[in-house]
């Protein structure tokens, strides 16, 4: 079958090969075929070589829907023929961080699609512990409908859970990308009487305005962010500051533009350390909160999308056939053109 591997770490390259068909490993594996995938940040990171346990050799991908073709002795909540979508984190849902909801670091699980086993840009990929890790596609939900709620979704839902929401909050949002512009979805399904999104490209701001996800937009390169945002918020500052953008300088925002006792959720994955300058922080007494998204909502984002509370089919800019995935990652990579989300389309 069809494969985008990353060759390896020292030459930072892709290719499109051919590997065998996976098979059933374990007794809660399921085989599926996708659908529609997408690229995503992240596998950039690994292409790039900034994720020290991906594999070389491996599929690239762990975003994606598809159809159930084979399942393991042990799944019973799942049949050949159903259209799933994926979870980007395999877990276990038995030890101790899933019963708490820290599916992240599942103890038994914690393989990483499309990272340390193969993933799902692909005809078609294994997932291990299926039964926890796909959840069914609503009936009047498209594969395309659905293809978020596994990665880019459920991080801008962790981010907002992170930050607690709530009614009558200002949350600022650092980044108008995909997973920052699901932070401001995720803010509103909470409550969050205004949101404030923050981006230097003018392109996604207009797309977070257009779509009624953020009250009121900012470019830090033309205006004293921290500035606008006191003004809006009676000099107090945001109430919950959502950090989805991993720049250079954007850390040191989030904490900047909070109001004391105030909570920022970090989402953002950095290439480089982030410092924390607690000497000019004291006083303000801020919580600090990140990590890894915990994805436990698929079936709840599933449910709000069915039932038109959220959409984020704007998000694709570009698709792509599998054949074609390369240039893909060229565009996505580049972006010579504006780009929020590639989704490769495999057929339905």
């Amino acid at each position: 079958m069809k494969s985008l591997i990353w060759k390896s770490k020292t030459d930072k390259t892709i290719e499109l090969v051919q590997k065998p068909y996976p098979k059933i490993l374990e007794a809660r594996d399921a085989i599926v075929r996708v659908t529609m995938s997408s690229i995503c940040t992240s596998d950039l990171h690994i292409k790039n070589g900034f994720v020290p346990n991906a594999q070389e050799g491996v599929t690239l991908g762990h975003e994606f829907v598809g159809e159930v073709v084979e399942i393991g002795s042990g799944i019973t909540n799942l049949k050949v023929g159903d259209r799933v979508s994926a979870n980007c984190e395999t877990f276990c849902g038995e030890c101790y961080f899933c019963k708490e909801g820290f599916i992240n670091n599942c103890q038994n699980g914690g393989w990483k699609l499309g990272c340390s086993i193969d993933g799902c840009q692909a005809e078609y990929v294994r997932v291990p512990y299926a039964d926890t890790g796909l959840t069914k596609i609503p009936e009047n939900l498209s594969y395309k409908n659905a293809l978020f709620v596994g990665d880019i979704l459920a991080s801008g839902y962790f981010g907002a859970e992170l930050c607690e929401v709530s009614p009558e909050d200002t949350v600022a949002v650092i980044g108008s990308g995909p997973v920052g512009l699901c932070a401001m979805i995720s803010a509103k399904i909470m409550g969050a009487k205004t949101v404030i999104g923050i981006d230097i490209d003018s392109l996604r701001l207009k797309v977070a305005k257009e779509q009624s996800l953020a009250d009121y937009i900012f470019n830090p390169l033309e205006c004293d962010i921290e500035e606008e945002i006191k003004t809006l918020t009676f000099g107090r500052g945001a109430d919950k500051v959502i950090e989805a953008a991993g720049g250079e300088n954007t850390f040191e925002m989030s904490w900047k533009i909070a109001r004391p006792n105030g909570i920022i959720g970090v989402v953002a994955m950095y290439e480089k350390n982030q410092t924390l300058p607690l000497p000019q922080m004291y006083g303000k007494n801020l919580i600090f909160k990140t990590g890894g998204v915990d994805g436990v909502h698929s079936a709840k984002l599933l449910n709000l999308i069915s039932e038109g509370k959220i959409n984020t089919d704007f998000l694709i800019t570009h698709t792509y056939t599998l054949d074609k995935i390369e240039e893909g990652y060229k565009l996505f990579e580049n972006k010579p053109e504006f780009c929020l989300k590639i989704a490769v389309d495999s057929g339905s």
